[in-house]
């Protein structure tokens, strides 16, 4: 319920209402894009009306990471809301930071490390701009947050949770068949 009663807050916010009498305000071009990508990026459930704004939002991209969270805040700033209250603006920041990088793929990549022995693992602990995205107040997105598999010492690695029973499983088969070879 708490998400709802935000996000509906976020979608009155987003459309200019400021009270019960305010005039329909009427978005176009990158400004609906933005409010469009505001609204979709807060949720795990997208449906295809979130294809423009996120088609948008995911095109821009630049040479340097930076650059590209950079122009995508500057995007989403288009959305008239986006800055309205310190909430917003910190989920402004959050989206762009995140959105596209915390699924487990992303994870998998970014989180491997080496250790002194040369010995690579894949961390077990989600980044803070991941934990900022998914938490944030304004976001609904923790049927997508991605699950850890077992330890790092020992081959774990992250998933989609829909996956996660079944990767645990194997997860586990493998380990069994390990220690039973000797390993």
């Amino acid at each position: 319920m708490k998400y709802f009663i935000n996000l509906l807050f976020v979608v009155v916010t987003m459309c200019g209402v400021t009270s019960l009498h305010a005039e329909e305000v009427e978005l176009t071009g990158d400004t609906k894009l933005a409010c469009e990508a505001l609204l979709c990026l807060s949720s795990s459930t997208q449906p295809s009306e979130c294809a423009p704004g996120l088609q948008r939002y995911y095109s821009i991209s630049s040479r340097k990471l930076k650059d590209t969270i950079q122009g995508r805040i500057d995007f989403l700033n288009q959305c008239p809301s986006a800055n309205q209250t310190s909430e917003m603006t910190a989920l402004v920041q959050a989206m762009a930071n995140g959105a596209g990088r915390c699924d487990a793929a992303s994870l998998n990549a970014t989180l491997t490390v080496g250790d002194s022995n040369g010995n690579t693992y894949i961390s077990n602990v989600m980044p803070s701009y991941c934990s900022a995205y998914t938490s944030n107040q304004y976001t609904d997105l923790s049927a997508g947050v991605p699950f850890y598999v077992g330890t790092p010492e020992r081959g774990g690695y992250w998933v989609e949770q829909a996956n996660y029973a079944a990767a645990l499983a194997a997860y586990n088969a493998a380990l069994a068949a390990q220690q039973q070879s000797g390993f």
